[in-house]
């Protein structure tokens, strides 16, 4: 009876455990008082010698601790979700104080900071919790970075994240510290994006999405950093969770301790749901396949310091069959067959160690691949007694990657921290592209030819020095400078690239932040090595080009309205040079390339004679989750510019001119022990539409394959587009054992707007149709926990 009470008593409340450590230096706090907030048993305790603490019997539901140390600035943290099937785990960051002959009355929320302690401007922490609570985000970090302001993507069918008018390709990728490729399926050589994403959420820990004015440890990046890491399993017990889902697949997870150094595994695995059914989804009749696994494997302390090894590996295919496509599929064509498979991995060995109480070196060393092989075969004359198949297009590429990365960070003062470091990475790139579209027929067989435009087994290094440092100017000034390089072994090139953010505390509850930044990227490589016949020989005629230059300028005012509500504008102008450019008069650039599966692939003698410029203005209200509710607003109105080598100033592709974000949800604690959760959200988007190049339907027609009005390039914009979202679920906590349920529905694009995809010239029909967004699309989920 006694083990029976016992275990009814553990089962009906949680646990509350994690980490507390200093944020400049990064090292364990022995001693920090931890206590839950509104509990009437006073419940708390201390950090032991290592900076762990361990909360039992907290009450279910949604709780909020407080962290102080002396010396300190101390920290609240609210909406931790206690569940009866998993340990809540919160890391704490805690600031030391400036004067420490002051009292400190100070108490901040961990949200209102980055977890890159030098990214105090135009930088978001998000949480797991985020990714999977907001409405329509289908468990992708990309698709939740799309409710934040700055942020653009108007397209259901891919997560491309458009910052501040910069086109995908300008958005960098880390993981645990290193860059990455697209962690996407179905993605392709040389973009960020894809349908559906090969991050599993449940394994991240809290991250940060910057959108400008990076700090000096981010290069080889123009239009955005996110920088994620995974979380460490559990290291006491062991837990374990099975869910379902639409896009997210059937998956499962285990975690629990390893070893006798306080290791710990982290390991999951999805496959697709939409696979083992049978069945078409996301804009397409076709049936995708796609698995993914991911892992953190941490081998504890020892006097060699902390080793972590981790990991993502990735497989997906899909077959577009001519004869079951419909017309308006947003992938593929009637008269194709189209084969596509795709992978992608990364694995990598993270090292810490502590060479002082207030310094570490951190070294990650990695590998990773990203490849494709795609196959479409056109069928000539279809539905008639001449109709055959020729093969028309035919790309097979892989890209590997090897990096390693090293931070020396030193904490020198309470009012000034340093950190230096570098990153090498060697890129292999083995690629054959041929296609037909737009070439004549030489051979006179009747066909065009089947022309090679990318044939390269090559290789290049970058590599990225940098320093940078925070340093507390007085109470309320702290400014944030550094310097990164970069270095190119392709065609030599060398650039210095100046960082600065100042950060002013004017009162209590009002900051102003100032930032400056000069970034550098090379162009797309599949841009960058194309094919070019040159008095009959074939040579790459792009390879000498230079890193595209962007200068960002940005201030922001940030205000905390009341105990949970937080509001925050920012101005910025970001300055772009050396965009690469065709010769002669044209409206081409590649900062228009970017949006989609492929580059343009007749690209050829390019010259860094473009440029370009993004501006705007970017609003975002906050209310915390608190209370049982919470709700965010971001606006952001911008321009987004470019000309090419004509010199017309032209608008960019991705130049919507305003995007309007409102979320807001509503949890209500039902049953008579109040430990279950019924949960309400929506989200209601609205964006001004894509600019696109007319067809030039008359050409499309004499020449068999789509041909557009290149002098009318971006000068017609699509409709608006609006999309309202409603998600509803149910926690259920188990009152007898440590077990956990969560169920919801989540119904996207409840109103069934018919969004426009593109305008495209149809050979079948020899019109231009039009193929509009997904419509109406109900998602689900379950998740067990225990």
């Amino acid at each position: 009876m006694i083990l029976l009470l016992t275990a009814g008593l553990w089962a009906q409340n949680g646990v509350i455990k994690g980490l507390v450590v200093d944020k400049q230096s990064e090292t364990p706090l022995n001693g920090a008082t931890v206590e839950l907030l509104g509990s009437e048993e006073g419940i708390g305790g201390i950090t032991d010698f290592d900076g762990y603490y361990r909360l039992e019997n907290v009450p279910l539901g949604r709780q909020t601790i407080r962290v102080s140390y002396v010396g300190f600035e101390p920290v609240t943290i609210p909406n931790i979700v206690v569940t009866s099937g998993k340990d809540a785990v919160v890391n704490i960051d805690l600031i030391e104080a400036f004067d420490q002959l002051e009292e400190v009355v100070i108490s901040t929320t961990n949200k209102e900071r980055s977890v890159n302690k030098l990214a105090t401007i135009s930088s978001r922490q998000f949480s797991l919790e985020e990714v999977n609570r907001f409405s329509g985000g289908r468990s992708d970090v990309g698709r939740l970075a799309a409710n934040f302001a700055g942020v653009s993507a108007p397209d259901d069918s891919r997560n491309d994240i458009v910052i501040r008018g910069n086109s995908p390709t300008g958005l960098l990728w880390r993981l645990e510290g290193i860059p990455i490729p697209s962690p996407n399926h179905f993605s392709t050589f040389g973009t960020t994006g894809g349908p559906v994403s090969a991050l599993n959420t449940n394994l991240l820990k809290n991250s940060d999405f910057i959108t400008s004015a990076f700090p000096a440890e981010y290069g080889n990046a123009i239009g955005g950093v996110f920088d994620l890491g995974f979380r460490k399993g559990n290291k006491d017990d062991y837990e374990f969770t099975t869910q379902v889902g639409i896009f997210t697949g059937v998956e499962a997870m285990a975690e629990g301790p390893l070893g006798k150094k306080n290791g710990s595994f982290l390991v999951a695995g999805r496959y697709s749901l939409i696979s083992i059914l049978g069945t078409g989804a996301g804009g397409t009749s076709a049936t995708p396949n796609y698995s993914d696994l991911s892992f953190n494997i941490d081998l504890g302390k020892s006097k060699l310091g902390n080793f972590s090894l981790f990991g993502i590996w990735g497989q997906s295919d899909i077959d577009f069959l001519g004869d079951d496509i419909n017309e308006d599929d947003l992938f593929a064509a009637e008269d194709e067959n189209t084969f596509v498979e795709s992978g992608f991995g990364v694995v990598g060995l993270k090292h810490t160690i502590n060479l002082s109480e207030s310094s570490y070196l951190r070294s990650v060393v990695s590998g990773s691949f990203t490849r494709t092989d795609f196959k479409l075969d056109r069928f000539i004359d279809k539905d008639t007694p001449e109709e055959r198949i020729i093969r028309y297009t035919d790309a097979d590429d892989l890209e590997t990657r090897f990096s390693f990365s090293t931070l020396f960070n030193s904490k020198l003062s309470n009012r000034s921290t340093l950190r230096a470091g570098v990153l090498v990475e060697n890129f292999g790139l083995e690629s054959l592209q041929r296609d037909r579209e737009s070439q004549p027929d030489l051979d006179g067989d009747g066909d065009p030819d089947l022309f090679t435009y990318l044939d390269v087994d090559d290789n290049l290094s970058i590599v990225q020095p940098y320093v940078q440092g925070q340093f507390r100017l007085t109470k309320n000034l702290t400014l944030n400078t550094g310097l990164h390089s970069q270095y190119s072994t392709l065609n030599e090139q060398f650039v210095l690239e100046p960082r600065a953010a100042i950060n002013y505390r004017i009162a209590p509850k009002h900051r102003i932040n100032i930032g400056y930044g000069l970034h550098h990227q090379p162009v797309p490589l599949p841009l960058l090595f194309l094919n070019e016949e040159v008095n009959g020989e074939i040579r790459q005629t792009n390879t000498d080009l230079e890193f595209v230059r962007s200068n960002h300028f940005v201030v922001g005012y940030d205000v905390r309205l009341a105990k949970s509500w937080r509001g925050k504008v920012e101005v910025y102008y970001q300055d772009i040079t050396n965009a690469a450019v065709e010769a002669f008069p044209s409206s081409y650039s590649s900062l228009t390339e970017g949006a989609d599966f492929d580059f343009d692939n007749d690209k050829v003698s390019l010259v860094n004679n473009g440029t370009g410029f993004n501006q705007g203005v970017e609003i975002t209200l906050e209310k915390f989750f608190s209370d049982g509710y919470y709700g965010l607003f971001t606006a952001s109105f911008f321009e987004s510019k470019y000309e090419g080598s004509d010199g017309i100033e032209r608008n960019t592709p991705f130049n919507n001119g305003y995007v309007l974000n409102t979320l807001a949800g509503r949890e209500f604690t039902v049953g008579k022990a109040k430990k279950n959760a019924l949960f309400f959200d929506t989200r209601l988007t609205f964006s001004g539409g894509r600019y696109f190049t007319p067809v030039d339907l008359e050409a499309s027609q004499a020449a068999g394959f789509e041909v557009l009005q290149d002098d009318l390039a971006y000068t017609q914009q699509y409709d608006g587009y609006f999309r309202w979202d409603i998600k509803a679920g149910f926690k259920i906590n188990s009152k007898s054992k440590k077990t956990s349920h969560q169920f919801y529905f989540d119904l996207q694009n409840v109103t069934n707007n018919e969004n426009v995809f593109v305008r495209r010239y149809n050979r079948v029909s020899n019109q231009v149709d039009q193929v509009d967004q997904i419509g109406f699309f109900p998602d689900f989920g379950y998740r067990f926990q225990f």
